[in-house]
């Protein structure tokens, strides 16, 4: 499987959601785009092994390991990739830099991570503090339960993982692994060798590894469906100019504004139907966001300025681009599909259950997400269902995790 994410050269501390590299990574990304779901469907099918990590909902990020410039041990936020790294070696430190939930959270990783006898640097989500665990009834069974941000974590009473859970006083997940001898140097890889951490009476440390792919198979009327997505991805793909893919993958700016706007509709839980129109909607969209900008500004050469910028992006929709960027919402709704399908058969691979909160009671949910690691390189790809997890991280019927008495 040849798919890059760029992971083994920049930090992960953001990472593309699959169908949106067509968007970022021009001819390359997008073949890598259509590669990499049909390495899932062939993994799924028991063609041959596949990686793939669980996309866990903690919050928040958290990085340890030892500090290379002096050897000691640190916790840290994002900010450790900051041109000047933020780092915490002691309480001081987390006080000067934070309050309230994070501090206790960043606090209690300093008293119980460097047990784990980390090497180098890795990067976790927070997923348990002391009483976050409690034991609760849901839909007529009894769950160990943790709910760290939107997703509740459940986990079936009476079993062996149930009962680790309920005995630590931390829990963790690892998912990235950093090497370099220096902060501003290090290179990322997915993935973390949890078997050479220390096993403590004190930290539930776990890696994001979706075990087991084989004991689910997708069934031939799924496969059938996905062969069919990406056949027409494919189909699609070769229509697309190759010019207007390297001018959106050379114009970042662009590109993000595109993501932006198709953004709102999946926070609107809306699908986009016709993409004709859509493109006809995004240059509307432009035209109002620059509209915004220039009207902000009191003189003539701040506004001339705007003007400039907006005609920059709008020289962009020559009449082969719009048809090219028609085409390219086709087919990025082509790969939501089947990476939808393959979410669902992942869904039933967990061994743990996992629902939304509301005012009413809980309602079912599959997981954040998942990423697909490329098991030479150790590139990856993000695959969420945006649409699901978007709404439930915006909608206030939706409780989360952090919003709890007591918590600031």
């Amino acid at each position: 499987m040849e798919f890059k994410q760029y992971i083994t050269e920049q930090k992960n501390t953001h990472m593309t959601h699959i169908e949106d590299k067509v968007l970022y990574g021009g001819v390359a990304g997008t073949r890598e785009a259509i590669l990499a779901l049909r390495s899932l469907r062939d993994a799924l099918g028991g063609v041959h092994d596949g990686r793939v990590s669980v996309k866990w909902d903690g919050a928040p990020a958290v990085f340890a390991g030892v500090d290379p410039r002096d050897g000691r041990f640190f916790v840290a936020k994002k900010g450790i990739f900051n041109k000047s790294p933020v780092v915490y070696k002691t309480n001081a430190d987390i006080d000067a830099d934070t309050s309230g939930d994070l501090n206790a959270k960043l606090k209690l990783a300093l008293k119980h991570f460097p047990s784990l006898g980390i090497k180098g640097v890795i990067q976790g989500d927070f997923l348990f503090g002391p009483g976050d665990v409690t034991t609760k009834r849901i839909k007529g069974k009894q769950y160990v339960t943790f709910h760290p941000n939107t997703i509740v974590y459940a986990i079936p009473a009476n079993t062996e993982m149930a009962k680790e859970v309920t005995s630590k006083k931390i829990g963790v997940v690892w998912h990235t692994t950093y090497t370099g001898n220096s902060f501003e140097t290090m290179k990322a890889s997915y993935g973390v060798n949890v078997s050479a951490l220390n096993k403590t009476k004190d930290v539930w440390s776990q890696d994001a590894m979706l075990r087991d792919m084989t004991s689910y198979s997708m069934s031939a009327e799924d496969t059938e469906e996905i062969n069919g997505y990406l056949s027409e991805a494919g189909r699609l793909f070769n229509q697309i100019s190759s010019t207007t893919l390297k001018q959106l993958e050379e114009n970042r700016k662009l590109a993000e504004t595109i993501e932006q706007f198709n953004n709102t509709y999946v926070r609107r839980g809306e699908v986009v139907l016709d993409t004709r129109g859509h493109v006809e909607k995004l240059i509307r969209f432009i035209r109002q966001k620059f509209q915004k900008e220039i009207d902000k500004r009191t003189t003539e050469r701040g506004r001339m300025t705007q003007i400039g910028k907006l005609n920059e992006f709008l020289a962009f929709f020559s009449p082969q681009n719009k048809t090219s960027l028609k085409k390219i919402f086709d087919l990025q709704k082509m790969l939501i599909l089947a990476k939808l399908k393959i979410i669902n058969t992942l869904n039933k691979l967990n061994n743990t259950q996992t629902f939304l909160k509301t005012r009413k009671g809980y309602r079912t949910t599959g997981q954040e997400g998942y990423v697909a690691i490329d098991k030479l390189g150790g590139d990856a790809v993000k695959i969420v269902d945006r649409m699901e997890f978007s709404f439930a991280n915006f909608s206030p019927t939706i409780l989360k995790g952090w919003d709890k008495p007591g918590r600031k």
